[in-house]
C-alpha cells in the first residue's frame, strides 16, 4: 500500500508499505480523504504538544471504509462509511501513533463513528475540524437567532465556527485580512465578513451599539486575543479557541469585570461527535468549499507543500482509491 510517511524531520515521502495486520478488536479502514491541517505542518518541522517519533504516519482528519474486522469487533461490519476521533486517551492519533495519510490503516472499534448517508467523503474528513468548532461554541453556551456573534479569523476552524453559528441562526461577523477567506466566510454562512480595520463600524451598525454577544477568537494571535475583549458586549461572552503558547499581548483586563464577561477556553472535541454528525446531518450544511485543493495519493507530499501557503490554500485533501 502507499503511505504518506515523515520519515525524519523535514522528510515526508510516499512510500510502499506492506497492509498492516489488526487484532481482535480492531477494524482495517481504507482511507478515502485525508485533510492536511496545519498541526501536521508542525510536526513534520519537529513541533507537537505530546512527544512523538519518525518514523510516522500523520493524518487526523480523515473519512474512510471498513474492509476488515476483527473478531470482537460488534458493532461495525466491512462496507461500513466511517470517521474517527483523534485524542485516544494519551495519545493522539496521527500524531503520537500513526494515522490515516495511507491506504489502509488500523483503528480501534471504540474510536470511530459510523459516517451518516447525508455526508460525502469530503464532509466525513472535515468532521474533526468541524467539532472543535462546533465544540467550542456549545462549551460558551450556544447560539440563536438572537445573537450577534463576531468571529475573529478566518483559518479553517474559524471558518467552521461561522458555518456553525450561521446555521444556528445567529447573525455571524467574520474578521479577517484576506479577501478570499472573507469570501469563503461569506460563502458558509457568515452575514458579513470585513476587513479588522472595518468591524467597529459594522458592529456598532448591526448590533445598535450593544457589541456582540458571542465573539469566538480563532486566530491564536495574542493581539487579536486582547482585541476580543473589546468587541464583546456586556454580559457577553469570549470563546477563545485559537492555540497560543508563550506569547503576549497588552489587553485591557479590566473589561472582563466591568463587563461582566464569560470567557471559556476550549481546546479539541471532546464527546461531542456523536452530536457534531447529527448536526451536520441534519443541517444540510456543505462545508466543501473548505476544500481549495485536491491531491491524489502518490501526491500527498504535494498537499503538505500546498498548506505551507495560507494566502492560497485553506484546507487541502488527499484522496485515496485502493481497495483490497
Amino acid at each position: 500500500m502507499r503511505a504518506l510517511v515523515y520519515t525524519a524531520q523535514d522528510a515526508p515521502a510516499v512510500e510502499e508499505r506492506p497492509v498492516p495486520e489488526i487484532a481482535g478488536d480492531e477494524v482495517l479502514v481504507a482511507a478515502r480523504s485525508v485533510g492536511v491541517c496545519h498541526s501536521d505542518i508542525e510536526l513534520l518541522e519537529g513541533r507537537y504538544i505530546i512527544p512523538f517519533s519518525y518514523p510516522l504516519i500523520p493524518g487526523h482528519e480523515w473519512s474512510g471504509d471498513v474492509v476488515r474486522v476483527g473478531a470482537q469487533v460488534k458493532g461495525l461490519a466491512v462496507g461500513d462509511r466511517v470517521v474517527g476521533e483523534c485524542v485516544i486517551g494519551a495519545d493522539h492519533f496521527g500524531f503520537s501513533i500513526s494515522g490515516a495519510a495511507a491506504d489502509f490503516f488500523v483503528a480501534k472499534e471504540s474510536w470511530l463513528h459510523r459516517l451518516p448517508d447525508e455526508l460525502s467523503y469530503t464532509m466525513g474528513a472535515l468532521v474533526e475540524p468541524f467539532s472543535v468548532a462546533y465544540y467550542a461554541v456549545k462549551h460558551a453556551g450556544g447560539v440563536d437567532a438572537a445573537d450577534t456573534v463576531v468571529v475573529l479569523g478566518a483559518g479553517p476552524v474559524g471558518l467552521a465556527v461561522a458555518a456553525a453559528t450561521g446555521a444556528m441562526g445567529a447573525t455571524t461577523i467574520v474578521v479577517e485580512p484576506s479577501e478570499d477567506r472573507r469570501a469563503a466566510a461569506l460563502s458558509l454562512g457568515a452575514r458579513h465578513a470585513v476587513h479588522p480595520d472595518e468591524v467597529d463600524a459594522l458592529l456598532a451598525e448591526v448590533t445598535g451599539g450593544r457589541g456582540a454577544d458571542l465573539v469566538v477568537e480563532a486566530s491564536g494571535r495574542p493581539p487579536v486575543m486582547a482585541r476580543a475583549l473589546e468587541l464583546v458586549g456586556f454580559q457577553g461572552r469570549v470563546a477563545y479557541i485559537g492555540i497560543d503558547v508563550g506569547g503576549s499581548a497588552p489587553a485591557k483586563l479590566g473589561l472582563i469585570q466591568s463587563k461582566e464577561l464569560r470567557i471559556t477556553g476550549s481546546i479539541g472535541s471532546p464527546g461531542i461527535w456523536p452530536e457534531t454528525l447529527r448536526f451536520l446531518a441534519g443541517s444540510g450544511l456543505d462545508l466543501t468549499p473548505l476544500v481549495t485543493q485536491r491531491f491524489p495519493a502518490e501526491q500527498a507530499a504535494a498537499a503538505l507543500e500546498a498548506a505551507h501557503h495560507p494566502e492560497s490554500t485553506i484546507k487541502a485533501h488527499i484522496e485515496f482509491d485502493a481497495v483490497l
